[in-house]
């Protein structure tokens, strides 16, 4: 039988496991880049960031946002989630985001929004099992400024 898992807010010591779960995803970031995010998301009133700990490892994490646009009433983003690849499918994933609606009643939202690559087609099973509905496709266009 697993151990109790429970979740927390992310500290900056968290850093190192967030980079390596962070990989599992297929993203490569310096470090020092991690830790210089992870410092802006801490210090930033309209975010949060959370951790799932078993016996004293990070084997999952989540971050979300406050957004407000002009066309919409206020909301919370999922930025990113992952769940150690070998410890999928055990709950964590689904406490991460009882955390993160939690957060998102106390900071007066009402709905929470989650933008997830087109080919994790596993991931899109997760959120619609959870009660997500999904509501468009879109590209994301970037470019260096």
């Amino acid at each position: 039988m697993m151990q109790e898992i429970f979740i927390r807010r992310m500290q900056i010591e968290d850093a190192e496991a967030v980079n390596m779960l962070t990989g599992q995803l297929g993203y490569s970031i310096d470090i020092a880049q991690v830790k210089c995010n992870l410092e802006l998301l801490l210090n930033d009133d309209d975010a949060a960031a959370f951790v799932a700990v078993l016996n004293n490892r990070v084997i999952g994490w989540m971050t979300v946002a406050g957004v407000i646009t002009l066309e919409s009433s206020p909301y919370c983003e999922i930025r990113g989630l992952i769940v150690d690849e070998q410890l999928r499918n055990k709950q964590i994933g689904k406490a991460l985001i009882e955390k993160t609606k939690q957060w998102c009643r106390d900071n007066k939202r009402e709905r929470l929004r989650v933008r997830c690559n087109v080919v994790r087609n596993a991931s899109h099973a997760f959120y619609l099992h959870l009660g997500f509905k999904e509501k468009k496709e879109q590209k994301i266009f970037e470019m260096d400024v």
